[in-house]
């Protein structure tokens, strides 16, 4: 049973509100550049169905959601476009976000030169 977004199975991955993640995308999904319109749709009309069956919170009610669970689990690879977009999610809001610095390191070192005190002789004797 393949699916893409227009297809989901009638009784599957119904959620009563729209799937909105502020805390990761304060200005939405759309705009992240993250996901394409399609995925963003996907997420925003089943996210809250895939987040409870991700998380164990919700019974799965027919073979395409057990199917999802099994794929959050690593017991099978996505295939649908609703389990691939909710991987890219997943891999998108977990991993650590890059960051970039001016130097080559992370912690710039001192030299020890700059850290002995030299005593200085301010009389010119």
């Amino acid at each position: 049973m393949f699916m893409n977004a227009t297809s989901v199975p009638k009784d599957s991955f119904k959620a009563n509100r729209k799937f909105y993640d502020d805390r990761n995308y304060p200005r939405g999904m759309s705009r992240s550049g993250d996901y394409t319109l399609q995925e963003v749709q996907i997420l925003e009309n089943h996210g809250i169905a895939l987040r409870e069956l991700a998380d164990g919170s919700r019974a799965p009610v027919s073979e395409a959601e057990q199917r999802f669970i099994d794929v959050c689990q690593g017991q099978a690879s996505p295939e649908s476009k609703i389990e691939k977009a909710w991987l890219k999610y997943q891999n998108k809001v977990l991993s650590p976000k890059q960051f970039h610095t001016l130097f080559g390191r992370t912690k710039v070192e001192a030299s020890d030169e700059s850290t002995e005190t030299e005593s200085i002789d301010l009389d010119g004797d």
